[in-house]
């Protein structure tokens, strides 16, 4: 079955790879506004990615995933990206897609905040949506994710699998959409640590003082694997990369560790993005795909998107979870599964409170 979806994931990259290599031979872009057989405008959704790329296994290609799901369920959506290769590009890319008349851009990733509010304030008119990141701007539909909720999940979990009594976690950049994962991790195994008398370490990540370690990069895989291998050499035999691409280098380096460690991804369960699953205990997952799926269908359809509240994903609705143990489900224990899902219900009922910095407004 993971076969078949990593060939879909494929494709999409390649068509994407393609519609990227006729923007950077400066050609001009394909009239394709028409549907063919009805003479009716299609209504086009442009997404532009930040630094890790259409094929981050991450967030980039959740926010892809959305679009072409969006294009799915709705035949008269044409979607298109573009790909950023440095935060000066963000400006750029943006306007691009403003001067081509698309009627959605789309702009992923907290790193674009201030660009998309600067292109999104020149351009009262265009519709603009952002994934992580909230500007304010009443033309910009934010989609945030309160991943500290399933982060804490993912932190009992750890801290009850672990062997050696210490678990990490690394970020690619000190911002909110990432820290918000490790300190909802680090909470997580606090509060496994008090229910059960133990004394589970977090390496990587120090809540109380937001100083951790992060690779400076969310695509740079030796970067993720350097941090991690300082994490496993100081004990940790369970580790959460929040870095996008960057976290592959922990991925494979803990499947070529013939099971020394074991990885939680983020953002896409890991199983369908990535190619080591057999290393990944779980993963925080960001609902991104159905977020902007029905960001656009609404839009497409003529609803006036609200940017005040946006749209927050939490546990309650389903915007954020774990997923499934795929290759380690028969190797946590019954009760621990037992447990993680009651923490579930306790956070999305508010019995548990889960707290951090970088969450978003609800």
């Amino acid at each position: 079955m993971r076969s078949v979806r990593g060939m879909r994931f494929a494709s999409a990259v390649v068509a994407g790879g393609l519609v990227l290599g006729a923007a950077a031979c400066g050609e001009a872009p394909k009239d394709d506004n028409t549907a063919a057989g009805t003479g009716g405008k299609k209504y086009s959704a442009c997404m532009v990615t930040d630094v890790g790329g259409i094929d981050d296994k991450s967030f980039n290609t959740s926010a892809w995933k959305g679009l072409e799901e969006a294009q799915k369920a709705n035949g008269n959506i044409d979607i298109k990206y573009v790909a950023s290769k440095a935060e000066a590009d963000y400006e750029v890319n943006l306007t691009g897609y403003v001067n081509q008349k698309c009627d959605f851009i789309l702009a992923v990733g907290g790193l674009m905040e201030k660009a998309t509010k600067k292109i999104a304030e020149a351009n009262p008119n265009q519709q603009f949506g952002i994934v992580d990141a909230n500007p304010g701007v009443a033309n910009i539909f934010p989609m945030q994710f309160d991943t500290a909720q399933a982060a804490f999940q993912a932190g009992y979990l750890a801290a009850g699998m672990s062997k050696t009594g210490k678990v990490g976690t690394y970020g690619g950049l000190p911002i909110p959409p990432v820290t918000i994962f490790m300190d909802g991790f680090a909470d997580g195994v606090a509060y496994y640590n008090k229910a059960k008398g133990k004394s589970v370490q977090v390496l990587g990540w120090d809540k109380a003082t937001q100083k951790g370690s992060f690779t400076n990069d969310f695509a740079k895989q030796d970067e993720g694997k350097k941090v991690s291998d300082t994490l496993v050499a100081q004990g940790a035999d369970i580790i959460m990369p929040v870095a996008g691409g960057s976290g592959l280098g922990t991925t494979a380096a803990a499947q070529a560790s013939g099971g020394k460690y074991s990885v939680i991804w983020v953002d896409v369960d890991g199983c369908d993005s990535t190619p080591n699953c057999s290393t990944l205990l779980t993963t925080v997952v960001k609902n991104i795909p159905d977020a902007v799926k029905e960001a656009v269908l609404k839009a497409a359809g003529g609803e006036k998107l609200q940017a005040t509240p946006g749209f927050v994903g939490t546990l309650a609705n389903n915007g954020v979870s774990i997923a499934p143990y795929h290759e380690f489900d028969s190797k946590v224990p019954a009760d621990l599964k037992a447990e993680v899902e009651k923490i579930k219900a306790d956070i999305a009922a508010g019995t548990i409170t889960v707290t951090s910095k970088a969450q978003p407004a609800k």
